[in-house]
């Protein structure tokens, strides 16, 4: 075929060559998003369209714009509606985005159709008649006016939150976002509230979760300090109905109170491995509909490790009397939580007592419970705000921009310590222990891209190295910004009784990192979730406003017009080899190798990763063992045995298809099929907090 269009104008105004290429692909992506992917219907298509042009631009350059017009009536013309309303409304999408684009100063960000879509559904302020009233720039200006407002120096502090923010450097969890400068002003993602053993307590701690989780925070509970099923009631001369009955109330109410909530109400519920029920806490979850909105862990204890070691019995504690009621086989209790985590991902299991090992104010009291997703270890009535550095932003050329990286931290602690001044609490207790030790958890997200970017393969020896010599990096950085803050501004009133004593003059927080899992950030920025692997290298989205994208990783489909091995038809290949490059030659080699999805690696690996960034992190550390649908109850053994032998503080193990309720699936025909804010880690909705 003679071309004689050869030329395009651009938007910008641009003259550039003609291919035919883009309109191929662009169209075949409309089909597979709808589920009819055909490249050689696409191919005759775009002839078709190229046609149209040839007759109607003889003399003129046509435009981007004049092309997709005429996409759309052809397809129209030939009866494909769907698609057409598929092409049209990605168009309509892309425009948008290419407006924000200009408007936040940012030349390429990673913000993708469904990121647009998550901030319009969940941040973004709306007026009383539930219109949207601000754009995602000025959300960011809204959150740094407000943080910035109780900085030394006001102005200063907003132009570095606003850029770090609008460069998708760095983002702070999502109640910040929601809240900052607007009425409610709740800012912490993460609580802990106290559970006693009487009716007073366990409902004022279900009223106090509610008027949080009204807020955008996720609560966790320690309930081992409740009598155990059957134990005596002196009061009313009855018997008690155990820890798990109670914790049904706490999901009723937050089932109701999610309803009407930017995003779903999350718990987290903990019983001690030597409490009388933990049989039954253990199994609680393996009915359908049970506690739905809970993640449980077990509070497993070196005594009860060592007893595991030795093949012994231990006792089980009544919390009433503090004397034990009966032994039991430590094997026992150890197979039954691997049956049920390798059944349906419930329990997960926290090391309490490597928790208090690193307990930063011993002095204050004991760690007994830790927010939603596990990361977070706190005080009864604490809170912690939160952030993540986007490290995919952190790369150029094919090293680690430690300059970046430093000025970023920097500026992301002086962030988010201004949050806690800023705060609007929930309740006194809360702000009263939260700036008693003004807790922090900087973390990541975009961990898997930079090695990615690095060129080096997610489970090897090269990735854990890098991940240690990041993470150490952070932290040191944070810290000592923490003193330099607590020199000018004081210290957390709890210093003296603070492991920091001693070591530093001065310290502004009792903590300051935290790996978050990132769900919905790492959506908006455009990266992978926290230090999780990459899930997918393309699959399809099912968006929040009920249609179906087709996505690809934006580094891999980068890299794959680079080397010139893209095309549409190879991703849709991917999307039905759920979501993995691995086997298909299509795809070269040493690119195969740095792909790699959290299902193409073995357990060990993920549990080694998140143990190399405990190593430096002052909290603690949210990550998933992806194990596929075949996996056998000795993997998850091994993989809670090697947990605790490399010092994490908790671990959770998933295996696909294990839960009827997945925002990650196969569906017909065959493509990988993510939920709305699925970017990692447990694909379960509670997860996903």
């Amino acid at each position: 075929m003679t071309m004689r269009i050869s030329k395009v104008r651009k938007r910008d105004g641009k003259i550039v060559k003609f291919d035919l290429r883009r309109i191929t692909n662009a169209i075949h992506k409309a089909m597979v998003a709808v589920g009819e992917g055909d490249e050689k219907l696409a191919k005759k298509i775009s002839h078709e369209v190229f046609q149209t042009l040839e007759k109607e631009f003889v003399e003129r350059i046509p435009s981007v714009e004049d092309i997709q017009d005429i996409v759309i009536k052809t397809l129209q013309k030939r009866g494909y509606e769907e698609i057409a309303k598929e092409y049209l409304e990605y168009r309509e999408k892309k425009a948008e985005i290419r407006e924000l684009r200009k408007e936040l100063g940012i030349e390429e960000p990673k913000l993708s159709v469904n990121a647009l879509t998550v901030l319009r559904k969940r941040y973004l302020l709306r007026n009383e008649r539930n219109e949207i009233v601000e754009t995602p720039a000025q959300m960011l200006r809204r959150v740094a006016r407000t943080v910035s407002k109780v900085d030394e120096n006001p102005t200063r502090a907003e132009r570095d939150f606003y850029g770090v923010m609008s460069r998708l450097e760095f983002l702070p969890n999502s109640p910040t976002l929601f809240n900052a400068g607007a009425p409610l002003g709740q800012l912490s993602a993460c609580f802990v509230l106290p559970v006693e053993d009487s009716l007073e307590s366990i409902f004022e701690a279900v009223k106090n979760m509610a008027l949080i989780e009204k807020t955008g925070g996720g609560v966790g509970f320690d309930f081992s300090k409740l009598r155990p099923r059957g134990d005596t009631v002196k009061s009313t001369k009855g018997v008690a109905s155990g820890p798990v009955s109670f914790m049904r109330v706490f999901d009723i109410a937050t089932e109701i109170i999610k309803a009407g909530g930017k995003r779903r109400g999350a718990m987290m519920g903990i019983l001690r491995v030597d409490h009388p029920d933990i049989e039954e806490f253990i199994t609680a979850k393996s009915r359908k509909g049970v506690l739905s909105n809970f993640n449980i862990s077990v509070a497993i204890t070196d005594d009860f490790m060592e007893k595991l070691k030795r093949d012994e019995e231990y006792r089980l504690i009544n919390p009433r009397t503090g004397k034990p009621v009966r032994e039991v086989a430590a094997k026992k209790i150890w197979e039954l939580i691997v049956e049920n985590a390798w059944r349906s991902g419930d329990p997960g299991i926290i090391f309490i007592d490597e928790i208090n090992r690193h307990n930063p104010t011993p002095g204050v009291g004991r760690i007994e419970a830790t927010n939603p997703c596990g990361e977070q270890p706190l005080l009864p009535h604490e809170s912690c705000n939160l952030g993540s550095i986007n490290l995919s932003k952190m790369v150029r050329g094919e090293e680690v921009d430690w300059e970046k990286l430093h000025r970023v931290v920097e500026i992301s602690v002086r962030f988010l310590d201004n949050v806690i001044e800023v705060n609007k609490f929930p309740l006194p207790e809360i702000e009263e222990m939260t700036k008693a030790n003004r807790k922090i958890g900087l973390g990541v997200m975009g961990f898997a891209d930079l090695l990615i970017k690095l060129g080096i393969p997610y489970d090897t020896k090269e990735a854990i190295s890098i991940a240690e010599k990041l993470m150490k990096f952070i932290t040191e950085t944070g810290r000592r910004v923490s003193a330099e803050l607590g020199e000018r501004r004081g210290s957390f009133p709890n210093f003296e009784e603070s492991i920091w004593r001693g070591k530093y003059g001065a310290m502004r927080n009792a903590t300051i990192t935290t790996i978050a899992p990132t769900g919905s950030i790492s959506i908006i920025a455009g990266c992978s979730s926290g230090i999780e692997p990459i899930f997918a290298v393309s699959f399809m989205r099912n968006v929040l406003e009920g249609t179906r994208l087709f996505e690809v990783n934006p580094v891999f489909e980068h890299l794959a017009k680079g080397k010139g091995f893209y095309s549409i038809g190879l991703l849709e290949k991917i999307a039905k080899n759920r979501g993995s490059v691995q086997g298909l030659k299509d795809v070269p080699r040493e690119v195969r190798k740095i792909f790699r999805t959290a299902f193409d690696i073995k357990p060990e690996w993920h549990v080694r990763m998140q143990a190399a960034f405990q190593k430096h992190v002052d909290n603690s550390v949210s990550k998933t063992v992806n194990l596929p649908e075949n996996s056998r109850k000795r993997e998850v053994w091994k993989v809670f045995e090697l947990a605790y032998k490399l010092k994490c503080k908790g671990v959770t193990v998933y295996r696909y298809g294990s839960k009827e309720q997945q925002v990650l699936y196969v569906s017909r025909p065959k493509h990988l099929v993510a939920g709305p804010e699925y970017s990692g880690g447990c694909p379960t909705p509670t997860c996903a907090f």
